[in-house]
């Protein structure tokens, strides 16, 4: 079913009442069953022994990032197809939209104010001046961009339009994905232990 009309012009959605903005919200189980998704990463190593102790934070790190490739590529192929998944209003897209920048937001305020000062005692790539935290402010100017352009898309303040969905996410969408990969390497088993033993890693919790 396509988004938009034959034109594939602006549509601006009705305003929304608290209750019909609460019901439409998207649960990241009821994405996942919606979003094509790549097939996953393991970086697991031998299923049991070092090799799975030295990985296990790679391995979580991953399982959440890829919650967000696959609400990211949602939203990407439906602004590129012009084309939803059945049972995806335009108010379940902008709710989507507004969950994965809650989400991300919340992940990376939980990485920054605790994660990664920890790994930081000992892993110079997760200090706060080096590039993985610089990354996580060009990504949260684009999920700023697009919070205000969807909140002001639900109150009817501006037409809802999937090219400006699209030109937002491509404002963001290669220091993104860099970022959901490059955070993962330095997590895995060949780095980890350069820094830390393997009792000390088992104590890391998350």
């Amino acid at each position: 079913m396509s988004l938009l009309g034959p034109d594939r012009g602006p549509v601006r959605p009705a305003p929304l009442t608290k209750t019909a903005r609460d019901s439409d919200t998207f649960s990241q189980a009821a994405l996942s069953s919606l979003s094509p998704c790549e097939p996953r990463r393991s970086y697991s190593g031998n299923a049991t022994g070092e090799d799975a102790s030295f990985n296990r934070l790679a391995n979580r790190m991953n399982a959440f990032h890829e919650a967000f490739r696959r609400s990211w590529s949602t939203m990407y192929t439906v602004c590129s197809s012009g084309v939803r998944p059945a049972g995806m209003s335009i108010r379940r897209f902008i709710s989507m939209g507004l969950e994965f920048c809650e989400h991300l937001e919340n992940h990376h305020n939980i990485e920054e104010n605790w994660f990664f000062p920890l790994l930081a005692e000992k892993m110079p790539q997760f200090r706060r001046e080096r590039e993985l935290v610089a990354q996580h402010r060009e990504i949260h100017a684009g999920l700023e961009a697009l919070q205000q352009y969807l909140r002001r898309c639900l109150a009817g303040e501006v037409d809802f339009s999937l090219v400006k969905v699209k030109e937002i996410l491509d404002s963001f969408s290669e220091v993104l994905w860099q970022h959901l990969d490059e955070e993962v390497q330095d997590l895995k088993a060949e780095n980890m232990r350069k820094y830390w033993t393997r009792e000390e890693i088992d104590k890391i919790p998350m």
